[in-house]
């Protein structure tokens, strides 16, 4: 826990993510690919290191926005 929220270990169903932010690099993504469209996301933040084109053009055929740049730069700026 982090104060309270939740640090979910295995891959379960969310109900209502707006955000999901990448910081496993493209090698290491397959895993994770199925698990993300089934969440459907608003959007995945593609952080920097993380950009991967397949998933992109899979995320957009799913009405999921992908965006590559830095969450952490985002939030500093106000434009998460």
């Amino acid at each position: 826990m982090i104060e309270d929220h939740s640090i979910i270990r295995e891959l379960k169903p969310i109900d209502k993510v707006d955000t999901i932010t990448l910081y496993v690099g493209p090698r290491n993504q397959s895993s994770y690919i199925n698990y993300i469209l089934e969440l459907h996301p608003k959007r995945v933040i593609f952080n920097p290191g993380t950009y991967n084109q397949e998933l992109v053009e899979l995320l957009e055929r799913n009405n999921i926005q992908a965006v590559e740049a830095c969450t952490l730069v985002m939030l500093s700026a106000n434009t998460y």
